[in-house]
């Protein structure tokens, strides 16, 4: 149900309900309480035209937003530290991607936390590396037919081979482009093998994985394993974080998408106090009321 729903069933104006709804939210969600976090997840959303971004911040326990900051990076999170220093609250681990910016804010403000980097931020990195590395045959490519057989692979490439569609022949078609190059095989087969990163039974054995993956990448002469298998080896704590903590932004992930479509229901929020307020308030399904 909509503010404007409400507002014309009880005969008054959009205003009205407007200001009693964020009176209330803000007497509920103005000031999240932070003592008792332990895991967080750290994220940002771009919310609009015009490079528009947040800087949201979850606790992982409950799945409340317990921050929104203005912008993105290291800066936007500022106010969050001082108040988290106030709480006095104990932070295990922080879920966060390979941003630097966000690694360096973490570990000078809370020290003693495990920082994870997040799974799925590195397969995805990955996944734009084989796609520029597919792009850069193509444009390289001389023989018609590997052109014509590269040409629109991009999504066959990035596909989940368990969910290739066999009656659109997805399958065969890939294993052609496979079959025609080389450097492209070999960086899309151990993009498979990566997955398994985050599937070894101890610390011990995925350390182990991962600088053999990592050499094997190196060996294999790619340019563009060489430079992921050096950015692997550089986050490689924060990677081999996850067997202490196996924590993701996955759920951060999901709330960023809510506030999405929070914002087109509401066609946008000229009050962006009101817009913030409803964010915090996220995690409570029964404040339904968009714009």
């Amino acid at each position: 149900m909509t503010i404007k729903d409400v507002a014309r069933h009880l005969g008054v104006s959009w205003d009205v309900v407007k200001q009693i709804v964020k009176k209330d939210l803000k007497r509920r969600y103005s000031k999240p309480k932070l003592k008792h976090l332990k895991r967080i997840a750290i994220d940002e959303i771009s919310i609009g035209k015009g490079h528009r971004y947040l800087t949201v911040v979850l606790d992982l326990g409950t799945g409340a937003v317990v921050f929104v900051g203005e912008g993105k990076g290291a800066d936007a999170l500022n106010p969050f530290w001082q108040r988290l220093k106030r709480s006095g609250a104990k932070i295990e681990a922080v879920a966060i991607d390979m941003s630097p910016a966000y690694h360096l804010a973490v570990k000078t403000h809370l020290p003693s936390a495990w920082i994870v980097n997040d799974r799925f931020h590195i397969m995805k990195l990955y996944n734009d590396q084989l796609s520029d590395l597919r792009r850069d045959i193509f444009n390289e490519a001389r023989d018609k037919l590997q052109k014509k057989v590269l040409k629109g692979s991009r999504w066959l490439l990035l596909k989940n081979p368990g969910n290739l569609d066999s009656n659109r022949n997805e399958k065969k078609r890939l294993d052609e482009i496979l079959r025609l190059n080389k450097p492209l095989a070999t960086a899309y087969y151990m993009r498979e093998e990566l997955r398994q990163m985050w599937e070894q039974p101890d610390l011990e054995t995925a350390r182990k994985f991962l600088n053999s993956w990592c050499d094997r990448a190196v060996a294999s002469g790619i340019r563009m394993l060489i430079k992921f298998a050096h950015t692997l080896m550089k986050h490689r704590y924060g990677i081999l974080a996850w067997y202490e903590f196996p924590i993701s932004t996955a759920p951060l992930e999901g709330t960023n998408n809510k506030i999405k479509t929070m914002q087109r229901q509401a066609y946008g929020f000229r009050d962006h106090d009101f817009f913030k307020l409803k964010i915090y308030a996220l995690h409570e399904s029964r404040y339904a009321l968009v714009g």
